[in-house]
C-alpha cells in the first residue's frame, strides 16, 4: 500500500472529504411523502437521492441517449455528494458514520446499456475516498431502469452504520 493511501485511510471522514476539495450541494427537501433519512439505532437509512447541483438544479438525461457513460458516472458522483450533504445537514458530521453498509444504484438508461456498475462507481469511489476502502465500500446493487423521476440519470439510496 502506498504512503498516500495510508495517509488518507488515517484521516477522519470529514478531513478526507476536505482534502478532496469538493463542494456539497444543498441537501434536498422531500417533494413527496417520505423522509430523506431515518436513524434506527446504529443504522442510518438514506432515501433515494438524485444528482443535485450546487445551484439546486438536477442533472437531467437518460444514459445512452442525452448523456454518455462518463457523464453518467459523474452524475452518480454528484448523487454521492448529495447524500453526503444530507448526512452533514441532518446528522451533523460525516464522522458520525462508521461505515457504508449498502448502496442501491438505479440507472436511467436506454435498454441496450449494460454498464450499470460502471455508472454507480462514481458514487462508490467517492464513498471509498471519504471513509477509506475498509469502511467506505459496502455491498451494492447497480440496476438499469427505463425511467427515473424528472428524467434524472441516476438515483441512489444507501444504508450506513453510525459510530
Amino acid at each position: 500500500m502506498s504512503t498516500a493511501a495510508t495517509t488518507v485511510e488515517l484521516l477522519s471522514p470529514e478531513a478526507a472529504f476536505a482534502k478532496l476539495g469538493l463542494s456539497l450541494p444543498p441537501a434536498p427537501t422531500p417533494l413527496g411523502v417520505y423522509k430523506p433519512y431515518l436513524i434506527d439505532g446504529k443504522y442510518l437509512y438514506v432515501s433515494g437521492h438524485g444528482p443535485v447541483q450546487d445551484d439546486k438544479s438536477l442533472i437531467i438525461g437518460r444514459i445512452g441517449r442525452e448523456i454518455d457513460a462518463e457523464a453518467g458516472k459523474m452524475a452518480a458522483r454528484q448523487v454521492g455528494l448529495t447524500i453526503l450533504s444530507t448526512i452533514k445537514t441532518h446528522v451533523g458530521s460525516l464522522d458520525r458514520v462508521k461505515r457504508v453498509i449498502k448502496v442501491l444504484g438505479m440507472v436511467n438508461c436506454v435498454s441496450e446499456f449494460e454498464r450499470h456498475p460502471y455508472i454507480i462507481n462514481g458514487c462508490s469511489e467517492l464513498f471509498a475516498q471519504v471513509w477509506g476502502e475498509e469502511n467506505g465500500i459496502g455491498v451494492r446493487s447497480a440496476v438499469g431502469f427505463g425511467s427515473l423521476p424528472d428524467n434524472i440519470p441516476v438515483e441512489i439510496e444507501a444504508l450506513f452504520e453510525l459510530v
